[in-house]
């Protein structure tokens, strides 16, 4: 049974630096990396090396970083039948600096050219054989149609809410799993407390809404009420990619039934782990490791 995506993919090219330059100073590159990138591509990707079928729409141009996203899937393992190629159109790309001594990064990106996929891109049987659909809510149209297919077909769905976007509200009573980033929260009036975590999740409608804290860890709302679990601390290179990185391991946890706690602690592990590697995708490890890691930690 496979997960399906639909949302972003990019193609990454990342330095790391010593420390960042002021204005039209210069700084030399201490490692330079190019590999694919987007949020739900790249969780898709981590579920992949956990060992699930995923399967990938989305949009690229025809240019060579389209060609280079559609092989950085392929070699993962991710069915690409669903990334839709636009002529004449340019891909998504990003230029991400990280900061050698923090692990903290500035990214520049570029959006695509090409006109967003559309519910007729998807085809009559893109969620055959699908148990869970993850969206990034970036395609709005096709990101509402696709929720509101799977939710008819008991197929849960969980969006990942990075910042405030146009229908991001109406995907979010949508999915069954909101999870976004402090940003996100704190742009619909969140305090950044327990205490107020409550009217925010129900605000926003999904029956559980977790919101990730970077090295503090992460906050959810559920009918069990309000948990926080902590990050687990590693030798932190670069955080590119880590929320997407989590996305892919919460949606792993809940497929093998585990309890939300459990779901969101083996998401903070492959998320942890990635964060020792520089690049979004580098680090993303495979299950045995992430196995070694939480017994290591004192847990499953």
């Amino acid at each position: 049974m496979a997960v399906a995506g639909i949302g972003q993919c990019c193609w990454d090219i990342l330095a790391l630096v010593g420390r960042y330059p002021e204005a039209d100073g210069k700084e030399e590159v201490l490692a330079l990396e190019e590999q694919g990138g987007g949020p739900v591509a790249t969780a898709l990707v981590a579920l992949a090396r956990l060992g699930v079928p995923c399967r990938f729409h989305g949009v690229v141009g025809d240019d060579a970083a389209g060609d280079d996203i559609r092989r950085s899937l392929v070699s993962e393992g991710v069915d690409v039948a669903g990334l839709v190629t636009r002529c004449n159109a340019s891909s998504q790309k990003a230029f991400i600096a990280v900061e050698e001594r923090s692990g903290r990064r500035t990214i520049f990106w570029k959006r695509p050219t090409g006109a967003p996929l559309q519910p007729e891109d998807l085809g009559a049987e893109w969620l055959e054989g699908c148990r869970f659909l993850h969206l990034d809510g970036l395609m709005t149209e096709v990101s509402l149609y696709g929720a509101r297919q799977a939710r008819g077909c008991g197929i849960p769905v969980m969006l990942d809410a990075g910042r405030m976007r146009p229908g991001m509200r109406e995907a979010a009573r949508k999915c069954d799993y909101l999870v976004a980033g402090e940003q996100f929260a704190r742009d619909l009036g969140w305090d950044g407390t327990p205490a107020g975590f409550p009217g925010l999740a129900e605000r926003l409608g999904p029956p559980v809404v977790t919101v990730t804290r970077g090295e503090r860890g992460s906050i959810t709302w559920s009918a069990e009420g309000v948990m926080e679990v902590p990050a687990f601390e590693v030798a932190v290179v670069d955080t590119t990619g880590a929320g997407d990185v989590f996305h892919g391991g919460y949606i792993y946890g809940l497929m093998q039934g585990e309890g939300l706690r459990d779901a969101i602690r083996f998401a903070s592990a492959v998320a942890a782990l990635k964060c020792t590697r520089l690049g979004g995708r580098t680090g993303i490890p495979a299950l045995p490791e992430v196995r070694r890691f939480l017994a290591e930690r004192g847990g499953r």
